[in-house]
């Protein structure tokens, strides 16, 4: 299962290595991993993607608890947030395609942000849902290059941080 967490730390020097260390050390995979200070610049916030059973998580959790740098682990999995995520996404366009290729980028309110004589360059934001679907669509017209960030994820009403 996918899992969406949410870590708080102090904004110093090594502290995104420790929790990479975590995960890596104990056999975790990061599906993905964002990380920017917050309104308050002495707090960063990461925002980690991984897989695996409710029992991982729980460990998961329990050991981004122990460490020192650590000031607030926030579980997003099960619907309580809203996630985006940005993608670039350049295809193919050949004289043929340009057409469906602009009408697919206007579906998802994605932006041409580059053109070239045979390809052009898509941003898209949006749920990771909406990103999948726009590749799928991509894909058989010709995908030449893809860059995700990874989602990003903050909870909806009262659900998250207080700082």
């Amino acid at each position: 299962m996918r899992h969406t967490i949410t870590v708080l730390v102090e904004n110093e020097f090594g502290v995104l290595s420790r929790v990479a260390g975590l995960f890596s050390g104990r056999g975790f995979n990061i599906d993905s991993l964002s990380v920017a200070p917050t309104n308050d610049e002495s707090i960063s916030r990461m925002t980690i993607v991984t897989r695996g059973d409710e029992q991982i998580l729980e460990q998961i959790s329990k050991q981004l608890n122990k460490l020192i740098d650590v000031i607030k682990v926030i579980d997003f999995t099960g619907g309580e947030a809203i996630e985006r995520e940005m993608a670039l996404i350049k295809v193919t366009a050949e004289e043929s395609s340009r057409a469906e290729v602009l009408r697919i980028a206007d579906i998802f309110r994605g932006k041409i942000i580059d053109v070239t004589p045979k390809s052009y360059t898509i941003e898209v934001t949006g749920a990771p849902a909406k990103i999948e679907a726009i590749l799928e669509l991509l894909r058989p017209l010709g995908l030449k290059e893809l860059v995700r960030t990874g989602p990003v994820a903050i909870g909806r009403g009262s659900k998250g941080w207080k700082g």
